[in-house]
């Protein structure tokens, strides 16, 4: 894909959407980082119903530290893989309270270092709680990145290279967003809405469902 074409991608991305978020709720990069851990291979929308009965309870570090593995599990037990979500989010309070004054560190490295926090975990705060231009690629971004050619590559490292080296630097702060959003209501994975789809002119995907016929 030509950068003109990446250029004009972002741009109806934009337009469309001029300021774009996460769709977990959240107050501060704290609740964030909690709902983000849980959101691993769980829907924001289940992760939103459990953090709306977490947080008018616990939504420090102290607070939900004091709550313990078992108090913690009752809040977040619908959500898949919740024990080990549990372990990990207990340890990351111990961790923020004892080495970081219990506020959410603003470095990757230091973010990466927390139980349950990856690379791409990292990358969304770094880029929704504290505005760096990060991009965090998860199964969404990846797909929409290589079905559209808009930054290919065999794996998520890849992507998220070829992403900041490729989407001009003026979408580079809600390419995440878009992309997510995109590949979430649109760019779908079983078959896409290619009918639907404000960029299907632009796109390089191969099998793309025909646009309708005009006035049908």
């Amino acid at each position: 894909m030509n950068s003109e074409k990446r250029t004009e991608i972002f741009k109806r991305f934009r337009a469309a959407n001029p300021h774009p978020t996460t769709e977990l709720e959240y107050t501060t990069p704290f609740e964030l980082l909690i709902a983000v851990i849980l959101s691993a291979q769980a829907t924001d929308v289940s992760v939103n119903k459990a953090m709306r009965k977490l947080y008018p309870v616990a939504n420090t570090p102290a607070q939900i530290f004091a709550l313990g593995v078992d108090g913690l599990i009752p809040y977040i037990q619908s959500i898949g893989l919740y024990r080990t979500k549990a372990k990990n989010i207990i340890e990351t309070c111990r961790l923020l309270l004892s080495k970081h004054d219990g506020q959410v560190p603003r470095s990757s490295e230091e973010l990466q270092a927390l139980p349950g926090v990856g690379r791409k975990t990292a990358n969304v705060i770094m880029n929704t709680a504290f505005g760096y231009a990060a991009i965090a690629v998860d199964t969404h971004i990846f797909r929409v990145s290589n079905r559209t050619n808009i930054a290919p590559g065999k794996n998520v490292e890849e992507v998220e290279r070829k992403l900041m080296k490729l989407v001009p630097e003026e979408f580079r702060m809600d390419a995440h967003h878009w992309l997510i959003l995109h590949g979430r209501y649109t760019c779908v994975a079983r078959t896409p809405k290619c009918w639907n789809c404000m960029i299907a002119d632009l796109c390089e995907y191969k099998n793309k469902t025909p646009m309708p016929a005009k006035g049908v």
